[in-house]
């Protein structure tokens, strides 16, 4: 992994140059939860950064529409204090450079340098989105948006040595944490809440095309994927690239769609890194998806030590997604530049209790390659299925209520050790 050197040698300097100190209320902030202080919270963004300073929000609730973050920046919200987004939906207009989503309540681009932290909360205002959002949603929609754009709650383009620390954000009226074509991100001690239900997109972190991560202590409970992986969408996205250095690691997930690489791969994927990871009633656990307009090459992904409690589809790693055709009933189709590709992945050290099943299941033109299971437990309504895959299993114990352990479908190849 080579990312850590550079975030922490950012980390060091961004901490040490932080000397002077910006406390929104000397701009004119009220932090009384009903006066917008959009205006005096910008001004001293505008003002600290350039000294590579600290602004502070403490004592208080700061009401506010976004706000352009900058580099050589910390925006530090104490303990107890909120910054709270406005419920003004003109606050928010559409981004000119991605229609499929609105200016976030903290956005930046092309900065360096940038930390947030300080023990306090951000929050969305995201129940009037989420109402809207169920309103305007167009079927089979794919732009991520699901027919409505709306805002993130931090959204972060083209930027580099990112830190984000002891901080909370919750009811986001879309993903939380948010970045594309970034350098060098670490987010430690952050809790993510979202209702489980009635929240739709509220991912927890999203980094998008973006490389050197790392994720650690992080508790998230959400209404959609916990963490996703993703490298664009070939009908959305003009610019595409990989994620590579993703190192996820002593963290909880409580609800939500569990840890997804994809299913936007068209820039694909390599070197990611989990371990350590529990997650309790999510929808899934370990979770690769993808299709075949929406791939690329996906390898080097490594899972260990992960502990799963009423997860639903504790392995389910597929080519086909949202949903994958009976056995027998697909044909190989011509490969192409996003034909998914799967291929040298492991997952050790797998325990999964009450689940309802499992699945790793390749497309036949391009089956799954190189994929090892060791010492992996589930205990589950049905056992594991497996189609267009080779795997290598050593100490793989299912233990289904009915059914076979293991389902061998077409293009299943399984050697145990």
């Amino acid at each position: 992994m080579r990312f850590l050197p550079a975030v922490l040698i950012a980390l060091a300097a961004t901490t040490a140059a932080a000397q002077t100190t910006c406390d929104a209320h000397t701009y004119g902030a009220k932090g009384d939860g009903k006066t917008n202080d959009t205006a005096a919270i910008q001004k001293a963004i505008d003002a600290c950064a350039p000294k590579h300073g600290t602004v502070v929000l403490k004592g208080g609730t700061f009401v506010s529409a976004p706000l352009t973050l900058k580099s050589n920046l910390t925006l530090s919200i104490a303990e107890g204090s909120k910054l709270l987004g406005s419920r003004n939906l003109d606050d928010y207009p559409i981004r000119e450079d991605a229609k499929w989503r609105r200016v976030a309540l903290l956005h930046a681009d092309h900065v360096s340098n940038l930390r947030i932290t300080g023990g306090g909360t951000i929050d969305g205002s995201g129940d009037m989105f989420w109402e809207l959002a169920h309103t305007h949603r167009i079927a089979g929609d794919t732009s991520g948006s699901g027919g409505f754009p709306r805002p993130m709650l931090l959204d972060i383009t083209e930027s580099q040595h990112l830190t984000f620390d002891h901080i909370t954000l919750q009811n986001s009226p879309m993903y939380n944490f948010t970045f594309f074509f970034c350098d060098g991100i670490k987010i430690d001690h952050a809790i993510i809440r979202n209702p489980a239900t009635g929240a739709p997109n509220t991912d927890g972190i999203d980094p998008f095309s973006s490389k050197n991560i790392e994720i650690s202590n992080v508790d998230i409970d959400t209404g959609d994927d916990d963490i996703a992986l993703k490298s664009g969408l070939v009908e959305r996205d003009p610019k595409i690239g990989p994620v590579e250095h993703v190192y996820i690691h002593d963290s909880i997930f409580r609800h939500g769609h569990g840890l997804s690489v994809g299913s936007e791969l068209a820039g694909g994927i390599n070197d990611v890194r989990v371990e350590n990871v529990t997650m309790e009633h999510t929808e899934a656990g370990v979770r690769i998806k993808s299709n075949r307009t929406r791939g690329n090459d996906i390898h080097d992904l490594h899972y260990k030590n992960i502990t799963m409690t009423g997860v639903g589809q504790p392995i389910q790693i597929t080519e086909y997604y949202p949903k994958w055709p009976a056995a027998g009933t697909d044909t190989a189709k011509p490969v192409d530049a996003h034909t998914p590709r799967f291929h040298d992945i492991s997952l050790e050290g797998i325990t999964a209790t009450g689940a309802k099943d499992a699945i790793i299941i390749g497309i036949p033109e391009m089956p799954i390659r190189h994929l090892t299971l060791t010492n992996v437990k589930i205990e589950s309504e049905k056992g594991l299925q497996i189609r267009n895959a080779d795997v290598t299993m050593k100490n793989v114990i299912i233990t289904p209520k009915s059914g076979e352990p293991i389902t061998k479908e077409e293009g299943a190849n399984i050697t145990r050790r």
